[in-house]
């Protein structure tokens, strides 16, 4: 008869393991205390002044009951206060859900519901919508505010600043399992309601050691522009290498996009590294006389989170020759990058996104899961340390998500004959016109390059013959001087089969994207639905 091994005891959750966020700020303030951390529009925090001011919110928010897995959500623009408030819900050992400020009263209330927030850090212009959202969700956070009213983000709410200077700036320490959640990632949620994707203290550490450890991040790399929103992936993730490396963050402020305040601040602060997604880079390589700039300083920048077209990357290397740009792929449900392409393929290999980051397993596969051959089209999907655990509350979209144990990340790819990759579409993106696929990253890609073309977006629209076939929404470079459909014709005939070719299009001002600055197709079928596009024929 056998007899059952006695079941191996528990390991003791331990101070001195700790790889929270929290934890690489309390070693730095010991150690290099006096240096900078962090700049936002001329105010500076040093390391010991940040986790100082850390521990004070974490002692706040531990007198006001907050612990470990209560979800702190954080509303506001790019602020030291938000990043405040990111470290201190690590160091309590409680998950962050970032909140994108640019949300209505009713999507506010959809997070703080799915995500049960327990507490709510707030941004003073934002807390009339919060406070909106609170009445709709039926919720009662803990809420404390920022740079303004407290009173405005409804009853019971504190002042951020008050609330800290009665807080002790000592924290009594806890610990953090590394494979706790840490985060919760709304997705974009261009299609119906956003999912949370749920990032731990490890997949966000494994993600920042192996980015540096594929792209070669050294010391000399530590003065990083914070250019993307901290609600978003990007934002939070993009600071953690400089984190580790003891280097010095530069919050970009919110709002509209500057190129030339941009510019200004690599030149002030010496940026040495940058992430921005195309539509910026477009923005910056046009600002005159950019030549005449001292941009030695910049190191290694990269793009990602849109497609680029070959015209931009090859005017971006021109522009910054002294650089490594890198291309960066992935997905926020992979913290966020899967794939790279580095400086010394960035013409070899132009148009691809390179290949896997270290700790990425790729496959590119059919609807059955079974390899396609090299050079076909397939969805790529992962396995990885850097994997989110799961949706937040919706335990049949993750084991859809992880079908097969491996996670479906919904883009196809194809990879050529040296293992490179290259992005198709997004599945819900294709179109099918007459039982062929038309990619339209392809076709959009060939569009791009038109001298008259600002950028460009294809959707499929309805037809009787076909099913479907594609339609250009164009904003043109001169609003003045918009393409004709003869001329767009004459460009694909010469650069496209003729079933991937444009059928209709439509000049528009500009494109809608999201704050990560992907293109709202979405919106695009609405408003082709709607007839609110001047389609016109090509």
């Amino acid at each position: 008869m056998s007899v059952a091994s006695p079941a191996a005891p528990a390991i003791p959750r331990m101070l001195g393991r700790g790889m929270t966020m929290g934890d690489q700020l309390a070693r730095h303030a010991r150690t290099i205390g006096d240096d900078v951390a962090f700049v936002f529009e001329g105010t500076t925090r040093t390391y010991r002044e940040l986790d100082e001011r850390v521990s004070r919110l974490a002692n706040t928010l531990r007198s006001r009951g907050i612990g470990p897995g209560d979800r702190i959500a954080v509303l506001g623009l790019n602020t030291l206060e938000v990043v405040e408030a990111y470290f201190a819900s690590t160091r309590l050992g409680a998950i962050c859900v970032p909140v994108n400020f640019r949300l209505v009263a009713d999507e506010i209330a959809y997070v703080l519901s799915d995500s049960g927030a327990a507490a709510v850090v707030v941004q003073a212009p934002l807390a009339p919508a919060l406070a909106k959202a609170r009445e709709q969700a039926g919720t009662d956070p803990v809420c404390l505010v920022f740079g303004g009213d407290a009173a405005t983000a409804g009853a019971g709410a504190v002042d951020y600043e008050h609330a800290l200077a009665e807080a002790a700036p000592e924290f009594d320490e806890i610990a953090v399992d590394e494979h706790d959640p840490a985060f919760i990632m709304y997705t974009s949620g261009t299609t119906g309601r956003p999912k949370g994707a749920v990032l731990t203290h490890f997949n966000l550490v494994m993600h920042a050691f192996s980015n540096m450890a594929t792209l070669g991040v050294t010391h000399e790399d530590r003065v990083w522009m914070a250019a993307a929103p901290l609600f978003h992936i990007a934002g939070l993730s993009g600071m953690l290498p400089t984190l580790l490396l003891g280097g010095r963050t530069v919050l970009a402020p919110s709002g509209q996009f500057d190129p030339v305040a941009m510019l200004d601040t690599f030149e002030r602060e010496r940026v040495s590294s940058v992430f921005l997604v195309p539509a910026q880079w477009q923005a910056i390589v046009s600002v005159p006389d950019i030549d005449k700039r001292d941009l030695s300083c910049l190191r290694k920048i990269s793009w990602g989170a849109a497609p680029a077209s070959t015209t931009l990357l090859r005017t971006i290397i021109e522009t910054f020759p002294q650089a490594e740009l890198s291309t960066a792929f992935g997905q926020t449900e992979c913290s966020p990058v899967t794939t790279l392409l580095r400086g010394e393929d960035s013409l070899r290999k132009i148009g691809s996104v390179g290949k896997p980051m270290l700790n990425v397993e790729v496959r590119v596969v059919d609807d059955d899961m079974n390899d396609v051959p090299r050079g076909e089209v397939g969805e790529i999907v992962y396995r990885s340390p850097m994997v989110m655990k799961e949706y937040w509350n919706k335990p049949a979209e993750t084991a859809e998500a992880f079908r097969g144990g491996w996670f479906h990340s919904g883009d196809l790819v194809r990879e050529d004959e040296d293992g490179y990759l290259y992005v198709v579409d997004r599945k819900k993106d294709m179109i099918i016109s007459g039982g062929e696929n038309i990619y339209c990253a392809e076709v959009e890609d060939v569009l791009a390059g038109h001298p008259k073309i600002g950028e460009v977006a294809l959707i499929g629209m309805p037809d009787e013959k076909w099913g479907e076939t594609p339609l250009a929404v164009i904003a043109p470079r001169d609003p003045a001087d918009p393409p004709t459909g003869e001329e767009l014709e004459a460009w694909c005939t010469e650069r496209l089969a003729r079933y991937k070719r444009p059928r209709r299009m439509a000049i528009v001002p500009a494109l809608p994207r999201n704050p990560s600055g992907k293109v709202l197709k979405t919106d695009l079928r609405a408003d082709r639905a709607a007839g609110r596009l001047p389609v016109e024929p090509v």
